[in-house]
Formats: C-alpha cells, structure tokens, sequence
C-alpha cells in the first residue's frame, strides 16, 4: 500500500507543476461541473457481477464531468482528457449513505506503470515556454516517428507539451498515452465522449467466479469533437450540457470488457485486444445540472476505491496509488470524507 507520505509527494510534485496554483481546489480536473442522473443494470449484469448497483434496481447517481487541465483558468475548447466521475448511491435516502465510485477519462491508457514512472514524468514533463514549431521542422519530427508538437493556442505562454513529448520518447511504454493526450482534441459536449476507468478490477459473479475487467461508458449520442482548425473557445461545456439536458436526458452505457489469458492485468499503460468480450452493464440516464454544484460536484470526494462487495481493486500499482492521493488532495481541500461504512465495505 502507498503511505501517507508518498501521497502527498504524489499530490506535491502535480501541484508544483501547475501553471496557476488553485488553493481550495482540486489539482487536476479542477474545472467541472456536477449533474444527477439514475443507473439501470442490465439483465445480464448480475449474472458477472454481485456488486449492489448491478441487481436491476434504479440507483440514483452523481456525476461530474471536468477538464483535464489543473488550475483555474478554464479552457473549453483546448485539446484536452476530460473527465468523468460518478457515484452509484446504494441508498437512495441517504446523501452520506453506502455508495462505489468509477472514476474514467477520455484517456484510454495511463502513461505510467508505477509511482517511479509517475514521479520521472513529472519531473521530465514541466512548463515550458511554448512557440510555434515551423512546417521543416515538424515534418522532420514526421520522418522520425516523431509527433510534432502542436501550436500554442491564443495566449497560451506555456505548457508540458514538449516534456511529455521527451518522456514518451525515452519509454516506449508511454507512448501510447502520450499520443492519444496530443491528438485527443476537445468534445462538443461532455455527453459526446467515450470514458475510460483504465485500471483493471476484478468482478465476482454469483457462482463465485472471478473475472478481470475494464469499464468504460459509452454515450448514446456518439462520439463528436471540434472542428481543430477553428478557434477555439474557452467557455461552453457546462452551458451546452445544460441545454441540452433541458431538451432531453443523456445517456451512457456502462461496458465491461472481460480480459483473457496474457492480458496486462496490473499494466495501465497497456490495451486489452479489441477482440475481448465486452458486455454492456447497464445504462447511465443523465437528467439535469445538479442544484447544488458544491455539494453535490465539488465537495463529493471520488475515489476509485470506493468499492462494494463484488468487485475488488487489481494490484495495479497506479490504481494503488490513487487510493491514498485521492485521500490526501480531499483533505487539502476539505472534500467531503467517505462514510465509515462504505469504506469498511470496500
């Protein structure tokens, strides 16, 4: 288990590295938005998994979508992972009440294996001052298999771009991540992207079988990003999402793909084949804007080991990590602390 101590350094070195410092908030995905919601399993998922929330019965659920970016200056419209963290609240009567958590970004992979990785890439990936990179030499880092790095928005004097850049050519394992980060433009809505939960967790079926998983949500409105050749804008996710939920509901699918023999199972810099079985959990329905933002967005403190009997955490060792960070970064902005017996649960 990751100690106090090292959590905090984890929390210190993101904070250190932040463009702008956002006291009283989150470090990353500081930007968001809270929105209520209700989760319906599907007929097939208590067949794979005993866990509360997949026995059929309605769950209401909270769910808050941010940016990526740390610090308080909101960019909309900048290429950039979103996230999206829900809680699946077990008693419907209860605010503090027994609840798990999934917690996923539009990042398909991680782009480090362990907390050394963690610590190497953020000390490789600082600001930088940023310029734009000319046509000769972008096509020269094309020749090599380089991504080019991309050109600074409107006012944007400095990012980790370049760092990362580095970082991922010195460790093959951290391409893939770093890659998709740089080409993963920004959505036309928060309900138009799919999630990824990355780590693996393993499910307990009613028999007693175990089986490794991943999850990710799925949006019934399909996939959709901006335009990348026009300006972009910095303000318009929570607005659109509001408007559109005015109309009518958003709605996810909740995936579960089954890993097999061979499959990375504590790697998150690593993909499952596309060929693995993938059953679909059940469906997020997503209603409104929730009235209270601060209760019920900024102050809930997701975790991804706010878990339920049923599924277990892997031995990941990023998903470990988290476990102890997450609790650290709460603290530091006085986030709502998790109910004792949902802990005792998990």
């Amino acid at each position: 288990m990751t100690d106090s101590s090292v959590a905090k350094q984890l929390v210190d070195a993101i904070i250190a590295n932040l463009p702008e410092p956002a006291p009283g908030l989150r470090p990353v995905h500081t930007i968001g938005v809270g929105v209520d919601g209700y989760f319906i399993a599907s007929e097939v998922a208590r067949t794979f998994c005993i866990a509360e929330h997949f026995k059929g019965r309605r769950i209401r659920a909270s769910v808050r979508f941010s940016n990526g970016f740390g610090g308080p200056q909101q960019h909309d419209g900048w290429s950039d992972v979103r996230g999206m963290a829900t809680r699946f609240h077990l008693r419907d009567d209860m605010q503090d009440g027994p609840a798990t958590d999934l917690i996923a970004t539009t990042l398909g992979e991680f782009f480090a294996r362990n907390v050394e990785d963690f610590f190497e890439f953020t000390r490789i990936a600082r600001q930088q001052p940023v310029q734009k990179q000319s046509p000769w030499r972008k096509i020269f880092d094309m020749l090599q298999l380089k991504a080019p790095v991309r050109d600074p928005y409107p006012n944007e004097t400095t990012n980790t771009d370049a760092g990362a850049l580095s970082y991922a050519n010195r460790y093959r394992f951290a391409q893939l991540a770093v890659f998709q980060a740089g080409v993963i433009g920004a959505p036309v809505s928060y309900a138009r992207a799919t999630y990824h939960a990355i780590h693996t967790f393993w499910v307990k079926d009613p028999h007693g079988v175990r089986r490794p998983v991943r999850f990710s949500w799925q949006p019934v409105a399909g996939v959709c990003t901006t335009d990348p050749t026009a300006a972009p804008v910095d303000k318009y996710l929570r607005q659109e999402l509001e408007d559109r939920l005015r109309r009518w509901p958003a709605r996810f699918m909740l995936m579960m793909t089954i890993g097999e023999a061979g499959d990375a199972l504590d790697d998150p810099t690593k993909p499952w084949p596309a060929k693995r079985v993938r059953v679909v959990m059940g469906t997020l329905t997503l209603t409104n804007l929730a009235k209270d933002q601060v209760a019920d967005g900024e102050r809930i403190s997701f975790n991804p080991w706010h878990l339920v009997p049923g599924i277990e955490a892997s031995e990941d060792p990023i998903l470990e990590a988290r476990r102890e960070a997450y609790e650290v970064s709460r603290k530091m902005r006085g986030g709502c602390p998790l109910h004792r017996r949902q802990a005792d649960a998990a």
